[in-house]
């Protein structure tokens, strides 16, 4: 099956490319910068110590403390950080500004991941969760590049998706250096895969070490007075397709015994920024995006679109309660760390599974509420907005909770030090490597 793999793939080059031109409709910046994909970029002056791959948004996020850690504490070091999407390459630009080089990922053909690696000729690759390119792991082990897999997670769906194909892909996680998974369960379906045994550690999630900046809570307290200190707000975020309409029906329901409710949404993809704004007004609501606010948010905006990069945080540092979206619809669920980190209860849908074990430990430790349909919906956000006492208390168990389970940054920095000397000096905010 190897031998094909590489063939199919050019079979599909055609698709590829359509796939390209009708992603551009929606987000002009996917008809942009082709030439990357395919491993046409210039050559970077110095070798590349660490080349760090997250795909899109998400994964940027979740890299950014083993980022900010390489930069701040081992001053020499070079970081490329490649991306698929448009919004991955905006976020980078927002995480890390000028302080790393950025580009987006060649695609898996041998030619363009050969062109991509002799123009940055990395030390050491570290991708981040599931990315796992056949030929760039191939290419990686043939120039002896070290490539390590961080903050793995491996969900049952996705462990059955790659077991189709494990007399394929284990001869392919052989050749990886290392995996540091978030959990037991993640590295045995690894290993079941093929991935060798001594190559896979647990590390715990990176994302419980998410470092807010100092100034959050003091601009969160600006944005709020905007939006109004005399009402609740609700916070909708990282909603996808089919869920906009589910959290208006609970919105219109909650507004009739809590009139002043402000309810916030900020969908995943910024290319649905428009179209959620619209789909608000239709439903008769007094809709304002972010990009539109000049000054204060009249009591009179029922429903605030954050239609802003990097802003999320502050939207959640300045809001009372939080929907993490992708779980209404089988999208798989988000990153339900941060509000918990923030002190806000966490409501939920059912599909969870890209983040199975963290939402279950979120409700284990009382930081949230999980719910399967619209109805239960209203119900848990109504909980927590007739009830000041619960949403702090559960408040205080999220920040706890995410308190307890820090260290994952520091065992993923020990295992990067193996490989690029000069790792050895770092020091993150738990004490030194």
């Amino acid at each position: 099956m190897t031998f094909l793999y590489t063939p199919v793939l050019y079979l599909f080059l055609p698709i590829l490319l359509i796939r390209l031109l009708w992603r551009g409709f929606k987000n002009p910046d996917y008809w942009h910068r082709w030439s990357e994909r395919f491993g046409f970029i210039e050559r970077l002056p110095q070798p590349v110590d660490v080349w760090v791959h997250a795909v899109s948004v998400g994964e940027v996020r979740a890299a950014e403390p083993m980022v900010n850690a390489l930069l701040e504490n081992a001053k020499s070091i070079s970081v490329l950080v490649t991306t698929m999407t448009p919004t991955g390459s905006a976020q980078v630009r927002q995480c890390f500004g000028e302080r790393v080089s950025h580009c987006y990922v060649p695609y898996d053909y041998p030619a363009a991941v050969n062109r991509f690696i002799d123009k940055t000729r990395p030390r050491l690759a570290v991708f981040m969760e599931t990315e796992m390119w056949p030929n760039i792991i191939r290419l990686c082990s043939r120039r002896a590049i070290p490539l390590l897999f961080a903050n793995v997670r491996l969900s049952e769906k996705s462990f059955y998706r790659y077991q189709r194909v494990v007399g394929f892909m284990g001869p392919i996680l052989r050749l990886a250096s290392g995996f540091a998974a978030q959990t037991h369960a993640d590295a045995e379906r690894l290993k079941r895969l093929g991935a060798r045994e001594e190559s896979v550690r647990v590390t715990g999630s990176i994302k419980f070490d998410v470092k807010l900046p100092a100034s959050l809570i003091e601009v969160a307290k600006v944005l709020r007075r905007e939006w109004g200190s005399d009402r609740l707000v609700w916070i909708a975020a990282s909603t996808h397709e089919g869920e906009e309409e589910s959290i208006l029906a609970v919105f219109s329901e909650l507004k009739k015994h809590h009139p002043k409710l402000l309810l916030v949404i900020v969908p995943r993809h910024p290319e649905r920024f428009a179209a959620v704004a619209r789909l608000c007004r239709r439903a008769g609501y007094k809709t304002m995006l972010r990009s539109q606010q000049t000054d204060s948010v009249g009591a009179d905006v029922d429903v605030f679109i954050g239609d802003s990069m990097g802003e999320l945080p502050l939207f959640y540092a300045a809001s009372d309660i939080a929907f993490v979206g992708g779980s209404l619809v089988p999208v798989g669920g988000h990153n339900v760390l941060e509000p918990c980190a923030l002190g806000l209860p966490v409501v939920f849908g059912p599909h969870m599974f890209n983040f199975q074990q963290i939402s279950e430990h979120t409700l284990q430790q009382d930081a949230g509420m999980q719910v399967v349909d619209q109805g239960e919906l209203m119900a848990a956000v109504d909980r927590y907005l007739v009830d000041p006492n619960l949403r702090f208390k559960t408040g205080e168990a999220g920040k706890a909770f995410v308190a307890e389970n820090r260290g994952a940054l520091q065992k993923t920095l020990n295992l990067l030090e193996h490989y690029v000397p000069g790792l050895n000096s770092i020091e993150t905010e738990h004490g030194p490597l």
